[in-house]
C-alpha cells in the first residue's frame, strides 16, 4: 500500500457544513505531520491557514492523495481534473446520495486515519471521451465519469439522430436524447432513465434512449471500447447540446457528429476497506434488506 504525505483537499463551494469538515480535516492532518495543500478555491474559505495553495489541474503533481469534501458532484469534477495524473482520490460525504464519496462526516477521522495507515482498497474508474465535429473539423471536447448526454437544452423538441456503434449503424431514432453512461454513471442518470445497474468493475457502457419516439427501443449494454458515433439529423430545427456529468457543455448544431469513446486516463479511487457496492446500493436506493430468520 502507498503511505500517502501530501495531500490535498478540495470541498464543494457554498455550504457551511463543508467548511466545517474542511477545518477538522485539516487540523487532523496537521497534527499527523501531513502536508496539506489547499486547492485555490478552498483556500478562500479558510482564512490565516497558511499553508501552500494550487489550482485543481496542479494538485495531482503536488500530491500523494487528494481527498475531495462534498458530494458525487464534486467528486465528478475532480476526476475529470485529477485523472491526468493518476493520483488517488478519496471522498468525503457532504452531499446527497453519495454512491462516490463513501466516509461520512461523523467518522472522518478514523475513516482517514485508516486509509492513510494503509487500510484501503484501491480501484481504477474509467472516463468518457466526448467529441464534437461539424464539417469533419473538431468543435470541442470534454470528457464524464458518469455519463455523456445528447438532449435538447432548453428547447421541449425532440432530437432526430442515428446511432453507430464501431462503425456499424444501430438505429435512427427521434426522441428527447441519448445518455451515454459508464458502470459508475449507471447508478445515476442513467438509472433515472430507465437504464440497468452496472458494477463497477464491468468493462462496459450502457447506451439509454430518452423517452423515444418508439415502443421497442431499449437500453443497450456494448462493450468497453466501443466507440459511439451519434449524427445529429439536417432535419432538426433545434440545436441540442452534449453534456458530460452535468457539468460541462457543447451547443451542437444539425448534422453535427458525436463522437464517444473510453478515456486513455482512467481514475484511482480510494474507498475504505469495509466498502461494499450491494450494501451502497441497499443503503442508496432502498433496497430491501435480508428476511428475519
Amino acid at each position: 500500500m502507498e503511505h500517502f504525505r501530501s495531500i490535498g483537499l478540495i470541498g464543494r463551494l457554498g455550504s457551511g457544513r463543508v467548511v466545517d469538515t474542511l477545518r477538522r480535516l485539516k487540523r487532523f492532518l496537521l497534527e499527523r505531520g501531513h502536508t496539506v495543500i489547499l486547492e485555490d478555491a478552498v483556500a478562500d474559505l479558510l482564512p490565516g491557514h497558511q499553508l501552500q495553495v494550487c489550482s485543481r489541474q496542479n494538485m495531482g503533481d503536488l500530491c500523494d492523495l487528494v481527498i475531495v469534501v462534498g458530494g458525487d458532484g464534486s467528486l465528478l469534477g475532480a476526476a475529470r481534473a485529477l485523472c491526468q495524473s493518476n493520483v488517488p482520490v478519496l471522498g468525503v460525504n457532504r452531499g446527497g446520495l453519495g454512491f462516490l464519496t463513501d466516509i461520512a462526516p461523523d467518522e472522518l477521522e478514523q475513516g482517514v486515519g485508516d486509509v492513510l495507515e494503509g487500510k484501503y482498497m484501491a480501484e481504477s474508474r474509467f472516463l468518457l471521451d466526448a467529441i464534437v465535429c461539424r464539417n469533419n473539423e473538431e468543435l470541442g471536447s470534454i470528457s464524464a465519469l458518469n455519463e455523456v448526454v445528447l438532449h435538447p437544452g432548453k428547447s421541449a423538441r425532440m432530437i432526430e439522430f442515428e446511432l453507430f456503434v464501431d462503425g456499424q449503424f444501430v438505429y435512427s431514432l427521434k426522441s428527447d436524447g441519448m445518455i451515454v453512461a459508464t458502470p459508475t454513471g449507471s447508478t445515476a442518470y442513467s438509472l433515472s432513465a430507465g437504464g440497468p445497474i452496472m458494477h463497477p468493475k464491468l468493462d462496459a457502457m450502457v447506451l439509454v434512449p430518452m423517452y423515444p419516439h418508439t415502443l421497442s427501443s431499449r437500453p443497450m449494454v456494448v462493450e468497453g471500447n466501443s466507440e459511439i458515433r451519434i449524427t445529429i439529423s439536417r432535419n432538426n430545427e433545434i440545436y441540442p447540446q452534449v453534456s458530460c456529468d452535468g457539468q460541462e457543455h457543447i451547443a451542437c448544431a444539425p448534422g453535427d457528429i458525436v463522437i464517444i469513446r473510453k478515456k486513455a486516463q482512467k481514475l484511482r479511487l480510494i474507498h475504505p476497506l469495509n466498502h461494499n457496492f450491494y450494501a451502497i446500493c441497499r443503503s442508496k436506493l432502498g433496497w430491501s434488506s435480508r428476511l428475519t430468520k
